[in-house]
């Protein structure tokens, strides 16, 4: 919040061309402080600022700034200050902003990269567009282990400056196979005759060039590590993947599954640069699909159509019932599949959560039952719109709704399993889908139970 804070007296210090002051106000912010300023000023005013910052510091807080706002700044740049930050950048970021742009201009960017930076884009942009390997960053210090401690360490002073992460060092041979990762640490604490495999215990972890960014995010998380090296099918070292590619791993799967736990599909791009006609396909295909299942609660209604015209006050407590049925549902569908995507539970747990689902229903249910007997009791000391069989219909709609919330949740929790069976995302068994599930067997339990205890007297 500091940018926006003093973001008019920045625009006054444009304004007086007072470029002095600004280069020394900008001197000690950190780059996602100044990004956020940036953000707020005109294009003019942003290649301004870009252009008085040192070529570190304006690449970094380039890498803040959202990928619009980064196509619009190189358009008022120079072709220096471009290259400049282009080459300053992150590989792993450039390549992500890389990928916003047209192949045309990515190839004319590319050309103003120094040699060195050249051939490493054109690597990271060769891989698939999923790949693990395009966030991954060749900056990374690898040593030999016939190197000492000493040598190690003149080794990392001259590179140290270039590297994003150094709490590994990373062990290969001489054909670039990775032997094994040291923290630095022991390094540091080493003996400076010492020689690198010494320090070795051929214990490390890694990741596959193949493998899921899903796959590299549980790695993370178990293992609680800054940086993972990522390695050929022969284990030649081909770069790391960083904490915060992984952070920004998992803020893409969680806003996909809550995007399609929410009845849609996934978008590409943030809400905001989502064309409109976008966002209504992506929506339109599962509020079809809704809605032509939410016409079964009509059939359902007309089937017991002449219950309801033997006793029209079932009909008040229908939306009670299966909205208790469609929350309990969405309640278990939710933590179901979070805790698959936590992998706190497997597809070999779903007799386990079938028991305590059962279980679970069945108190919610009585809870919910219990109150809505006592609500038409009470009602009754006030009004005669139950009539007489006024305990009957308070029966049936305890009952009822033990039954439909039992059911609601055993729908929920079992779906995420059925459709991980089946290949699918559990996702989809998102929120609404469960509810129009449970809207059209909870009238179907509803009008069961009433038939059973109103036979003889309302029906």
């Amino acid at each position: 919040m500091l940018g926006k804070a003093i973001l008019p007296e920045i625009k006054e210090l444009i304004e007086a061309r007072d470029f002095a002051t600004l280069r020394n106000v900008f001197e000690d912010w950190h780059p996602s402080d100044l990004a956020e300023a940036v953000s707020e000023l005109d294009e003019l005013d942003r290649a301004i600022v870009f252009r008085l910052l040192a070529k570190e510091k304006a690449a970094e807080t380039f890498e803040y700034l959202d990928h619009d706002i980064q196509k619009s700044l190189l358009k008022t740049l120079g072709q220096e200050t471009v290259a400049s930050i282009l080459d300053e950048m992150s590989p792993d970021d450039r390549t992500a902003f890389l990928e916003e742009l047209p192949s045309t201009v990515v190839k004319q960017l590319i050309e103003l990269l120094s040699p060195e930076e050249r051939a490493v884009a054109r690597t990271l942009l060769g891989y698939p567009p999923d790949s693990l390997c395009r966030l991954m960053t060749p900056e990374y210090i690898a040593v030999q282990k016939e190197w000492t401690v000493d040598d190690v360490m003149g080794y990392i002073r001259n590179r140290a400056r270039d590297i994003e992460d150094l709490e590994y060092i990373y062990v290969i041979d001489h054909k670039g196979k990775l032997l094994d990762d040291i923290r630095l640490k022991e390094i540091l604490i080493a003996e400076p005759s010492i020689r690198v495999e010494e320090l070795m215990d051929g214990n490390f972890l890694v990741l596959k060039a193949t493998d899921t960014k899903e796959s590299a995010v549980q790695m993370f998380k178990q293992y609680d590590r800054s940086s993972l090296p990522v390695v050929s099918s022969e284990g030649i070292l081909l770069g790391i993947v960083t904490v915060d590619d992984v952070l920004d791993i998992v803020e893409e799967i969680d806003t996909q599954d809550i995007q399609r736990f929410g009845g849609l599909e996934s978008l590409e791009y943030p809400y905001a640069r989502t064309p409109v006609l976008e966002l209504v396909r992506k929506r339109a295909g599962w509020l079809v699909v809704l809605f032509l299942s939410e016409m079964l609660t009509a059939t359902a209604m007309g089937y017991f159509e002449e219950e309801i015209a033997r006793a029209v006050v079932l009909a008040l407590f229908v939306p009670l019932i299966i909205s208790s049925g469609g929350n309990s549902g969405s309640q278990a569908a939710t933590l179901i599949i979070r805790a698959m995507a936590l992998q706190e539970i497997t597809l070999r747990d779903w007799w386990f959560v079938m028991r305590r689902e059962i279980l679970s229903g069945l108190l919610l249910g009585a809870t919910l039952g219990t109150i809505g007997f006592l609500r038409i009791a009470l009602w009754t000391l006030f009004t005669n719109i139950y009539g007489p069989h006024w305990i009957l219909i308070a029966l049936t709609v305890g009952f009822s709704l033990i039954g439909v919330v039992m059911w609601g949740t055993l729908a929920g929790s079992m779906l995420p399993f059925i459709l991980r069976r089946l290949g699918f995302d559990p996702a989809s068994s998102s929120a609404p889908f469960v509810a129009t599930l449970v809207d059209v067997t909870g009238l179907v339990i509803y009008f069961t139970v009433a038939s059973i205890i109103l036979q003889g007297t309302l029906l």
